[in-house]
């Protein structure tokens, strides 16, 4: 069966040298949401906006999203379980600096945590930085726990954007391949590559701290 992948930006959206923007011309059934207004980050508009892409897609999809179109495609793929085989979440940005309307400039304000799912019914993994400034490490290590995601330590790589360097990003293709071969054996009956071989070599753990 074949397999769509949606590129799901963040915050302000992804530019031309961002690791999306690279990753997207590698893949002929690849789609970048167009959408959602990137900056204007509501976490409602957004799902609906992936949940109404995932619909019209003829395919089962992969959604590959950064920052906090990691947010959005989680509550979409809660949605859309019996659609979506897969997530790659690749440095979620903290809910918690986020409410209903937007970007929280207060730390009191109203978080939209509570609105993400509880668990997560479909295999993925969550990448993580140890020096984001938009979710601590340890954060985003539970999120990984809570989502059932296996998690992937990327280092000090920042927010893991254009401005920390990732545009040519060689990790998030192989990530990618690893995903979608484990997808493949799940869908062959064959038991499910939960360790993601190809990434032997980097940090993949599901028991992290």
């Amino acid at each position: 069966m074949s397999i769509r992948i949606l590129i799901v930006p963040g915050y302000n959206g992804s530019d031309e040298k961002h690791w999306q923007s690279w990753l997207e011309p590698q893949f002929k059934n690849c789609q970048r949401i167009s959408s959602i207004d990137w900056d204007r980050p509501v976490l409602h508009n957004w799902s609906k906006e992936i949940v109404r892409t995932i619909d019209n897609s003829p395919d089962k999809v992969l959604l590959i999203a950064h920052s906090f179109g990691c947010l959005a495609s989680v509550m979409a793929a809660e949605q859309r379980r019996y659609k979506v085989a897969g997530v790659i979440l690749v440095a979620p940005a903290d809910p918690q600096r986020f409410g209903l309307f937007g970007h929280n400039e207060a730390a009191s304000s109203q978080s939209i945590a509570p609105f993400l799912p509880e668990t997560l019914a479909i295999p993925g993994v969550l990448v993580a930085s140890r020096n984001d400034p938009w979710i601590a490490f340890r954060h985003a290590w539970a999120w990984s726990k809570r989502w059932n995601l296996t998690f992937i330590d990327a280092g000090e790589a920042g927010h893991i954007n254009t401005k920390s360097g990732h545009g040519s990003w060689p990790l998030i293709r192989l990530i990618t391949d690893s995903v979608i071969d484990s997808i493949h054996h799940r869908q062959q009956g064959k038991p499910a590559q939960l360790s993601y071989p190809l990434l032997s070599q980097y940090a993949v753990r599901m028991n992290y701290l």
